[in-house]
């Protein structure tokens, strides 16, 4: 499966879609950007007169890129019979510094292990001048549901 038929089967799209590309994937983890422009919506409450990533959204983006698209690459399966399904189950995340509006980051995920469709990934988000900006471990049941 390659990274266009993967990212055909994400279950999101814009406004809440954080990846951009993925630049690598195989079985032991995966690799993707996005960049988060200075008109995404959450940006004009957080915070007011100086805009800052929420931390949610950037541990979002590391599910999607890290834990999502690797999940569906493991599932591997014809990409026009299923959709993937994810359920996040846990997540340990460390923020260290902050994104603000325009900044790509860069998402590394390092599979733990993939047992009974749950996935636990090792994630580090990168800013464009290579310093960590957060980092953790994310853990998810990846199933797929059929067509409607």
């Amino acid at each position: 499966m390659n990274a266009q038929q993967i990212l055909a089967k994400l279950p999101y799209s814009k406004p809440f879609l954080f990846v951009d590309e993925l630049l690598h994937i195989d079985e032991n983890g995966a690799k993707g950007n996005f960049t988060y422009t200075k008109d995404l919506d959450f940006y004009k409450g957080h915070f007011k007169d100086f805009p800052v990533t929420p931390g949610v959204i950037l541990t979002e983006t590391m599910a999607q890129i890290g834990l999502v698209c690797l999940g569906i690459y493991l599932l591997g399966h014809d990409t026009t019979q299923t959709k993937a399904a994810v359920a996040l189950t846990s997540n340990t995340i460390d923020f260290l510094k902050p994104v603000f509006p325009n900044e790509k980051v860069t998402v590394t995920s390092e599979k733990v292990y993939f047992r009974f469709n749950k996935l636990s990934c090792n994630v580090k988000m990168e800013n464009e001048a290579g310093e960590i900006v957060c980092k953790g471990n994310i853990a998810g049941m990846i199933t797929e549901k059929p067509h409607e």
